[in-house]
């Protein structure tokens, strides 16, 4: 334990503030809540709730947490608390909870290692208790997610997660590769393909900018130097992987010319080849970037002005 257990509680109000985004109570959770229960006749566990819904940082709703902490201390009050922007902003609205459930009892603040003490700057004193029983919950996040368990709490449990989040819009990058004279368009076709597409992927969430990840696909699946891409327009893709679902593909489309380099198929990409820009049609793409050449030809119906040239130049 973190300190000798007192014969008699002192008075007043203990508050634990947390998250608790873990499958179960670690011993250092257990450990800070008897502590404090040791220490203070009424107990508030007030839960951090985030803005996103079931993210890898905070994967378990409020109620879910709740009723693990009330399983093993019923005696305690548990309430949430919503993340803010502004630290000092959270803690009036901590300091506000607070009163508004307990308005005669003066209260005393506990948080873990590491918690929200230092952020801190209400009326309140506040302390972190440390337990020897250190317990990461990343790690046990981490270690819940490794395997899947052949329950009906787990089934369900996966399920609820997939309704209990906001639809999702995945970003996509495509790029059209122009020869330095604007009339040829450097295309790729993937080993179970017929036809070409685009040069492109996902974006990458820890990147920069769309166009930094026009730029590492180019070189990924070509090898190539471009230009600085240039945004030409998007529009939401009819990707096979995602019919049926709530989340869909958007695909940024960008152009750019040559720089250097000697494309050479490479990542998923079986084949690249030049094309005649004023000899293409949409029979040489494969149907889902077909909306892509007319958008980029300026044909379709996607904000685009209409362009009558034959060859788009870059």
């Amino acid at each position: 334990m973190m300190t000798p257990k007192p014969s008699h509680p002192t008075a007043g109000l203990g508050v634990i503030v947390g998250r608790f985004q873990t499958p179960f109570l670690s011993e250092a959770h257990v450990d800070l809540i008897r502590t404090v229960a040791a220490r203070h006749a009424k107990i508030l566990i007030v839960l951090g709730v985030g803005p996103a819904l079931v993210t890898r940082r905070n994967p378990l709703p409020f109620e879910a947490r709740k009723q693990m902490l009330l399983e093993a201390f019923p005696e305690a009050t548990v309430l949430p608390l919503k993340d803010g922007p502004s630290d000092a902003a959270w803690s009036r609205r901590l300091d506000e909870l607070i009163s508004d459930t307990f308005p005669t009892d003066d209260a005393m603040l506990y948080g873990g290692r590491d918690g929200f003490v230092a952020s801190y700057s209400g009326r309140h004193s506040a302390t972190e208790l440390e337990s020897p029983a250190r317990a990461s919950g990343t790690a046990l996040r981490e270690e819940a997610a490794r395997r899947a368990r052949n329950s009906q709490d787990f089934r369900a449990g996966v399920v609820f997660a997939a309704f209990h989040q906001y639809p999702k819009c995945f970003p996509t990058v495509d790029v059209a590769i122009f020869s330095e004279d604007g009339t040829r368009l450097l295309l790729a076709r993937k080993e179970a393909e017929s036809d070409f597409r685009f040069i492109g992927g996902f974006a990458d969430p820890d990147s920069p900018c769309y166009e930094a990840d026009a730029r590492r696909e180019v070189q990924e699946e070509t090898g190539v130097e471009i230009t600085e891409p240039e945004y030409v327009g998007s529009l939401l893709v009819d990707d096979w992987r995602y019919r049926g679902e709530v989340d869909k593909i958007k695909s940024l489309l960008f152009r750019a010319r040559l720089v250097s380099g000697r494309p050479q198929a490479q990542d998923d990409i079986a084949e690249v080849r030049w094309f005649d820009v004023a000899k293409l049609t949409d029979a040489d793409f494969i149907p889902t970037h077909r909306p892509l050449w007319a958008l980029l030809r300026g044909r379709g119906s996607h904000g685009g002005t209409e362009n009558t040239e034959a060859n788009p130049r870059v």
